[in-house]
Order: C-alpha cells, then sequence, then structure tokens
C-alpha cells in the first residue's frame, strides 16, 4: 500500500509539473505505429513510419526494464517521458495512459499506446483523429494509426506482427511494411524509426537501447530502415566476433564475421578484420586473397598492417608483413 501511495504522489507531482495542454502549435505526428514485447527476450520496441520529417523523434520512447511510448496524431511528445517515468513507479500501462489522458485537454485529438515490462498494452485513439483512425491491442503488442488511406491498415499490421517470425525489430519492420502495402499514410511516406530497449534496466543509460535507428527523410523510409537493420545486425555479429577472439575461439570468430560479411558484403572493413583474424591464428595464406580484395578497393587499409603489427594487433613476421605490402 505503501508503494502505491508513494507512486501515485510521485505521479501527481509529475502531472502538475509538466501537463502540456493541447494547442494548435502541437507538433503533427499523422502516422502509423506498432508498440510491441518479444514474450521469449523480453524485450520491448516501438516501430513508426509517417509523411513527416523525423518521426521518430517525436513518436517513440523506451526505457529499458520499463516499458516503451508511442504518441503521435497531434503529439503530445511529453506522454513519453512521463509515461515511461510512471511505470518506472510502479504505474502499469493502463493506469499509465489514464493519468496521462486524464490531465490532457487535447486527449480528443491524440493517439497513445503505452506498454510496460510486464506486457501489459493500453491504447487511445482520440474521437478527434483524422480519419481513418483506429488501434487494435493483441497480445504483448498495440498497432495505432491516424490519417490512414483506409482502415485496414492496422489489422493488416497486428495479422503481419502475429504471422511473422524473427526479431523483435524484424516484426515489427514487417508490421510498418504491411501497413505501406495496404495503402499507409493517405499523404504518403517520408520518415520512420525503429526501437528496442532491453526486457531489464541494466542501470547504464548508454546501453539502454539495443536497436535505435531512424530515416529522417527519404523517398522510401521503410527500405532504407531495412537496410540499416540488417547493418546494425551485421555489426552485432562482428561484435560477436571480436568477443570470440578475446576468448581465443578462433573458430567460433569466423564464423561471426563471415554472417557479418553475408548480411553486409560490401562493407570493405569487415573482410579487413576477418582477414587479420585469418592471419593471427596463423592462416596467412588463406588471409592474402582477403587482404587482396580489401587493398584493391581502397589502399589505405594497407597502410594500417605496420600500425597494427607496431601494438601487437597484427600477429604476423616482418617478412609476412612486407609480403601483404606488396599485394
Amino acid at each position: 500500500m505503501k508503494k502505491l501511495l508513494l507512486s501515485l504522489g510521485v505521479l501527481m507531482l509529475s502531472l502538475q509539473a509538466s501537463a502540456q495542454f493541447y494547442s494548435k502549435d502541437a507538433p503533427f505526428a499523422h502516422t502509423y505505429s506498432i508498440v510491441a514485447r518479444d514474450t521469449v527476450t523480453g524485450e520491448m520496441g516501438v516501430a513508426v513510419q509517417s509523411h513527416w520529417f523525423s518521426v521518430g523523434t517525436s513518436v517513440a520512447w523506451g526505457k529499458s526494464g520499463v516499458g516503451v511510448v508511442a504518441t503521435q496524431s497531434f503529439t503530445n511528445k511529453s506522454f513519453g517521458p512521463r509515461g515511461l517515468t510512471l511505470m518506472k513507479n510502479g504505474l502499469t500501462a493502463k493506469l499509465a495512459m489514464d493519468a496521462l489522458l486524464e490531465v490532457d485537454e487535447g486527449r480528443g485529438v491524440r493517439q497513445l499506446a503505452i506498454l510496460d515490462a510486464s506486457g501489459n498494452v493500453a491504447a487511445h485513439t482520440g474521437k478527434d483523429c483524422i480519419e481513418a483512425a483506429g488501434h487494435y491491442v493483441g497480445n504483448n503488442f498495440s498497432v495505432q494509426a491516424n490519417l490512414m488511406e483506409k482502415a485496414s491498415v492496422w489489422p493488416a499490421m497486428a495479422k503481419a506482427f502475429e504471422e511473422t517470425k524473427g526479431s523483435l525489430a524484424e516484426r515489427m519492420l514487417a508490421a510498418l511494411e504491411a501497413a505501406q502495402a495496404e495503402g499507409g499514410d493517405i499523404r504518403g511516406k517520408q520518415s520512420a524509426a525503429l526501437l528496442v530497449v532491453g526486457a531489464e534496466n541494466t542501470g547504464n543509460e548508454w546501453d539502454d537501447k539495443l536497436v535505435d535507428l531512424r530515416v529522417d527523410d527519404h523517398a522510401t523510409p521503410l527500405k532504407e530502415l531495412r537496410r540499416l537493420l540488417n547493418i546494425q545486425q551485421a555489426y552485432q555479429y562482428m561484435n560477436a566476433g571480436d568477443v570470440a577472439v578475446e576468448k581465443g575461439n578462433i573458430k567460433e570468430a569466423k564464423k561471426m564475421y563471415q554472417k557479418a560479411q553475408q548480411l553486409n558484403p560490401e562493407n570493405v572493413e569487415m573482410k579487413y578484420w576477418y582477414a587479420v583474424t585469418l592471419a593471427n591464428n596463423k592462416e596467412f595464406e588463406a588471409s592474402k586473397p582477403v587482404f587482396k580484395g580489401v587493398f584493391e578497393k581502397d589502399r589505405k587499409w594497407q597502410q594500417l598492417l605496420s600500425r597494427l603489427k607496431k601494438v601487437n594487433l597484427l600477429l604476423i613476421t616482418d617478412k609476412e608483413l612486407k609480403e601483404l605490402e606488396k599485394l
């Protein structure tokens, strides 16, 4: 009971201190979005697309171990940080949403979705949101849209999310792509964003976001967002490879580096560090053609060899170094 009273006290202070009422100056974010939680990993996320510049900076909010918020239509940006604070202090998604809307005179033009770390979901579509507008709350997710070409957009999003396999980020992106295929924003498309946070609070703000990708202005933002997600996944494999090297597991490192290259085959740096790993693992002959391919793209990577050897990051002989410098 004391904890609940404390949370309610924090709630009232938060709302009184920063209540933001509807005004004609409120930023637009007529859009479609999804908030969702992976029931296996506990990861939570928000994904959004709109015909508006830099939509992710207004709509998508999240904090590891706490929850996520999507605030759109005539956007009340304060719903993001305030909603997260309320959930951090013990309120469920529904209680947090009700508290935010209670003191908001613009609730009729707001669209809001909140998901907490337990998977509770709450959504609101104001009666004055521009048609087609609506939302659907499913198991550990909610899809919401306004100013859509047709009312079948958000049901298509829900179907895609439920039927797609893969990571939370991939499933949410699939929901956005389904919305666009169904007609999407009646005005077209311009920006998109993808945010994923962890199931637990690490205590480190700098580690809070597992995925944080934005396309602020692009002719095909979802296509660009998928490209960026693939690159991020490739670098995650690179990082895993680096960790494997540190642990002396060269076989695992090579496997991770190869997966990274498969996702991002044009990235010469990934090939370069793969070649370095081969050379350091006494597979010098195998490393040579990989190095050669990199050097043909950019000779500056060749200049880096002696610098790496100097600090013992490239474990080859002077003779082998000269051989690589002649490639």
